[in-house]
């Protein structure tokens, strides 16, 4: 296992992305250090070990890193979670509102069997809408959710709040701004 790093210092701050009033969280600049990649991966995967994970299913974009990662170290499957158009198969969409818009998430209908355990990455916690439209996609599917993992939360937004009936663990809280 890797030393527990203060993860919150390779987290960059963009101000006014992707619109104005947003202070947005970059966490290319923790996946672009070998050693604050290796131990927010190594922290997430000791957070859900021994839960018989199935299936990883990563949230487009970030969330393909993290969760690609965790897939491999537990032995299991990964499912890409994309953008409406993005999947080349046969698909099932849910439409759901972000803190500055609405989306469309996509997932292949044979992405994830009846009964398969389910853990859901991605790499910001903010208002919920993303990983509630992830929820839905996974059990449309009928797969069990074991749990969520995200690197990043934004406390403020109360995204929580929406996933009280799965085990929820977030790397780095921040609060205010």
């Amino acid at each position: 296992m890797t030393p527990k790093l203060c993860l919150e210092k390779y987290v960059r701050n963009i101000p006014d992305f992707p619109k104005p009033g947003i202070l947005f969280r970059d966490v290319t600049t923790l996946i672009q250090d070998k050693k604050a990649f290796k131990a927010s991966v190594d922290m997430l995967t000791a957070k859900f070990k021994g839960k018989k994970i199935d299936k990883v299913v990563g949230v487009e974009a970030r969330g393909f890193i993290f969760g690609a990662a965790i897939a491999y170290k537990i032995n299991a499957g990964f499912v890409p979670v994309r953008k409406k158009g993005k999947l080349p198969f046969k698909s099932i969409s849910t439409t759901y509102a972000l803190e500055y818009g609405t989306d469309t998430l996509e997932i292949h209908k044979d992405a994830i069997n009846p009964g398969e355990k389910v853990l859901i990455i991605d790499d910001l916690l903010a208002t919920g809408g993303t990983v509630k439209a992830t929820i839905e996609l996974v059990n449309n599917l009928k797969g069990k959710i074991q749990g969520i993992g995200f690197v990043i939360e934004l406390v403020d937004l109360k995204g929580r709040d929406k996933l009280k009936d799965y085990p929820v663990h977030s790397l780095i809280k921040f609060e205010g701004e």
